[in-house]
């Protein structure tokens, strides 16, 4: 058995103070996905900085109509809380989909966001993988690439990002709170993931020693048609193949606003810039939402077992698409 450090911090303070303090710490929230990664192998901290008693547990609506989710919110409240599932419902069906209710009433808001990869070339230490041990090259590529990125992957990694949550929080145009040694700030959940480059190891914007915070729903969105799709192997307990979320708002008959993510199909949730662009302005039609998306999944690189992909996640989009425009006419979800 490995021996490393424990520290519980009361404090957001004291807690990025012991991440300071001890080289090779972790923070620990729910643990679902890092515990796991520990029984591996795959990670081997020095010592864990247990979050779990900070006062970032609640949701809070902020002036001006915002929704403020802390960090130690659990995946089941998240999903049920009356706000959420009211002026956000895609964000609430995204919970919903991802893992079982047990693991929902453990995981929170911040480890969702930065849970890893579960590709199997990363979990496994005996292969390669570049992610887990830069320069060891990437069995994926040329290994088992069903579930892998069809969208910004590299030379060094094809693997995605397995969270539901974070798709949702892209489309809606929701924003990451963190703190650490530099102080307090927060980042477009759209851009806290990062693409893989030539640096595959890094999954997001955040810097040595930061701690998620909470997460901030934009006033903007609260209340538009929004949903969210997933595509799995299996009904429950999958992860995606492809998943999409959406948010919409018609004008005078005409796409007013939309946002538009992909979950599965690369190393973050891929925000649909292209598309968004293309259906601004435009009438609300199945034609105007396959161009969209056409458009947007032009860019696409499928591997050898994955250009299924595309079609499905295409499908999702344009469907998704469809239904909401349903509802999106009164500028408010029904």
């Amino acid at each position: 058995m490995r021996e490393f450090a424990y520290v519980r911090a009361g404090s957001v303070e004291e807690a990025t103070s012991a991440y300071a303090s001890h080289t090779g710490a972790r923070y620990l929230g729910g643990g679902t996905n890092l515990v796991d990664l520990m029984k591996l192998g795959v990670e081997a901290p020095a010592a864990l900085i247990d979050v779990t008693r900070l006062p970032l547990d609640t949701v809070e609506e902020l002036p001006g109509g915002a929704l403020r989710v802390g960090a130690m919110v659990r995946n089941s409240d998240l999903a049920a809380h009356p706000l959420v599932r009211d002026r956000y419902p895609a964000l609430s069906q995204a919970v919903l989909a991802g893992a079982s209710g047990q693991l929902r009433n453990a995981a929170t808001t911040g480890g969702n966001l930065l849970q890893r990869t579960r590709c199997p070339y990363f979990q496994d230490v005996s292969k390669p993988c570049n992610k887990r041990e830069p320069g060891s090259g990437c069995g994926a590529r040329d290994g088992v690439h069903r579930d892998h990125a069809v969208l910004g992957h590299s030379a060094h990694c094809i693997a995605t990002h397995p969270s539901d949550m974070a798709v949702a929080l892209s489309a809606l145009g929701g924003r990451v709170e963190l703190a650490g040694p530099e102080g307090a700030r927060s980042v477009a959940a759209a851009d806290f993931h990062r693409l893989p480059g030539d640096r595959p190891e890094q999954d997001t914007e955040i810097r040595p020693g930061e701690l998620v915070t909470g997460v901030v729903l934009p006033a903007a969105t609260a209340g538009l048609p929004s949903a969210y799709r997933k595509a799995r192997d299996r009904a429950s307990y999958a992860f995606a193949l492809a998943s999409v979320a959406v948010v919409l708002r018609l004008e005078d008959g005409v796409v007013g606003h939309a946002g538009l993510a992909f979950g599965a199909l690369a190393h973050r949730p891929w925000r649909a810039q292209r598309a968004e662009e293309a259906l601004l302005g435009a009438a609300p039609t199945r034609a105007a939402f396959e161009h969209a998306v056409d458009l947007e999944l032009a860019a696409a690189q499928p591997l050898r077992d994955n250009a299924y992909k595309v079609p499905l996640a295409r499908n999702l989009a344009v469907d998704v698409l469809s239904r909401l425009t349903d509802t999106a006419f009164t500028g408010r979800a029904s």
